[in-house]
């Protein structure tokens, strides 16, 4: 719990950032019981989160970026924001995505949590 507090509230993280620390089957077991203990977040199978708190909302949903940080790390691939997203942030376009999608070069996923979902896939090679 001191490497969760020491990347402060917001942190996203997978059971592979703990490998150095214990076995896997010690930290799955760890996250599991401060999952259910409700100190920490279980946002799908393998994906964590400490959780940031507002005073009258409660827990809030991590940020689509960290989430996806999280996943490239779980992988070790590379990330790339796809589409409409990656011209709003060049100051091409206006244009703000509904859903978050990246580019990888890992495996495509698709990973929901509350009402939230994130999106890698796999480029399409160019004729």
């Amino acid at each position: 719990m001191k490497r969760v507090r020491a990347n402060g509230r917001g942190s996203v993280f997978t059971p592979r950032d703990f490998l150095d620390i214990a076995a896997r089957a010690a930290v799955d077991q760890a996250l599991s019981r401060l999952a259910k203990s409700g100190q920490l977040r279980r946002l799908a199978r393998g994906l964590y989160d400490f959780p940031k708190l507002h005073p009258k909302l409660g827990p809030l949903s991590p940020v689509p970026d960290d989430v996806a940080q999280a996943l490239a790390r779980e992988t070790g691939s590379h990330l790339q924001i796809d589409g409409a997203r990656a011209a709003n942030a060049l100051g091409l376009s206006t244009q703000v995505a509904a859903q978050s999608s990246w580019l990888t070069d890992g495996p495509s996923r698709r990973v929901y949590w509350a009402s939230a979902s994130w999106t890698s896939a796999m480029p399409r090679p160019s004729i």
